[in-house]
């Protein structure tokens, strides 16, 4: 897994050197990825190399070769790019997509980032963020749609009335608002008359996330 600048300039690199023919240079990088000083640049091409994401071309100055790119992440991020080429600081926020998580029946938890995606800045926290993928219509009535990409806040704990990220049993996924009852129980709730509650025991559940926001695209 590649950190949020890794990934930046991997990309950065990549682009710079289908338009140009060449590497960009360590001030281009610097600038590109918001960095002060090359050193940082430095520590994140030797991170890179150490991944077998790029390789430094011997005999020659500052010569890089991308040998990789994450799966379907160049698309993406390149598109952002050039949607915000005019407003560059409004999508500066680039998070993990850690692919779909259930709005009905638990499905599977993902736990490594199948691609990257920027989110307005204003989503700014110190927390750490993530995204997933919403599958399904349990949460229509909370404004979550089916196709929906939700922006979770990470975090093991969550009051009453939050809309969570619950891990079932360590297997099963789903976005839920929590109700913790007392004693040993607790309800995940939809929010849809059409779907049940899920009702387990404390043991059985994981809080992974809260919601933070949600991005949705229009066709």
């Amino acid at each position: 897994m590649l950190t949020p600048k890794q990934l930046k300039l991997l990309l950065f690199i990549d682009s710079f050197i289908k338009e140009h023919g060449h590497s960009p240079s360590f001030e281009e990088m610097k600038l590109a990825v918001n960095l002060k000083s090359k050193s940082g640049i430095h520590v994140l091409l030797n991170s890179l190399e150490e991944r077998g994401f790029v390789r430094k071309l011997a005999h020659r100055a500052r010569a890089l070769e991308v040998l990789k790119v994450p799966e379907r992440v160049d698309t993406q991020i390149h598109a952002a790019d050039v949607a915000n080429e005019n407003d560059a600081t409004e999508f500066s926020l680039m998070i993990p997509l850690y692919g779909k998580i259930a709005a009905g029946t638990p499905i599977e938890a993902i736990a490594n980032p199948s691609e990257y995606i920027y989110i307005p800045k204003s989503f700014s926290t110190s927390s750490e963020l993530y995204a997933l993928t919403i599958e399904g219509e349990s949460m229509i009535e909370a404004g979550i749609f089916d196709g929906d990409t939700a922006i979770i806040r990470r975090a093991d704990q969550a009051n009453n009335g939050q809309i969570v990220v619950a891990l079932v049993d360590n297997e099963e996924a789903t976005l839920k608002v929590l109700d913790k009852k007392s004693g040993n129980e607790v309800w995940l709730l939809p929010c849809n008359k059409e779907y049940s509650p899920i009702k387990i025991t404390k043991d059985r559940l994981k809080i992974q996330g809260v919601l933070y926001g949600i991005v949705r695209k229009y066709s």
